[in-house]
């Protein structure tokens, strides 16, 4: 007879801003919460954090003083239903860093780091959920078989609330937009 699996309860309780609001770091540390419901993720591994290091590190190099680029903390997309996101880097206004929650308004590019799991979330899900946001742009990183990573960026229509694509790139990211940046992506 085999073990069945039983989710534990908290999994089944919608979560409200003002609790998780209440919740440590510790608590939030590699969760996100999607329509009020915990979402829980794997552990990244040690090639996708590096990726997002050598992105984050390049992007705030680039940014000048008025924007910072980190990686793994969470944006408030909205409060009712909760969904909090925890995306690989985030490029945000410098003035906003010791406001929390983190809010769309305050970001100006997401990128997430494709991961065996993350598929369907990092190509539709979020897509969508950032670009109903108003994150004026949106770049997904795949890790390709080759070790060369490949780059799509997408750019806000403002209108539609939805992302165009922009540019594909292999192996070294060249973009004006959001600001000038060249990163040597090469074999991550």
């Amino acid at each position: 007879m085999a073990a069945e699996m039983v989710a534990p309860a908290w999994m089944h309780e919608q979560v409200t801003a003002e609790e998780y609001d209440s919740w440590s770091a510790e608590q939030c540390a590699g969760i996100e919460i999607v329509d009020g419901m915990i979402v829980v993720s794997p552990s990244a591994s040690k090639r996708h954090n590096r990726l997002a290091r050598i992105l984050a590190n390049a992007l705030d190099a680039a940014a000048g003083p008025e924007w910072n680029a980190d990686t793994d903390f969470d944006v408030r997309l909205q409060d009712v239903p909760l969904t909090n996101r925890r995306q690989d880097v985030i490029v945000y206004r410098a003035e906003t860093i010791d406001i929390t929650p983190t809010r769309p308004e305050h970001v100006l590019l997401v990128a997430e780091v494709v991961s065996p799991g993350s598929e369907t979330t990092d190509r539709v899900v979020k897509v969508d959920q950032y670009a109903k946001a108003g994150i004026g742009f949106y770049w997904r990183i795949e890790q390709a078989a080759t070790g060369v990573p490949l780059v799509y960026t997408y750019v806000l229509d403002p209108a539609t609330r939805t992302y165009r694509d922009a540019d594909l790139f292999t192996g070294t990211l060249k973009v004006a937009a959001p600001f000038p940046v060249e990163i040597d992506l090469g074999q991550v």
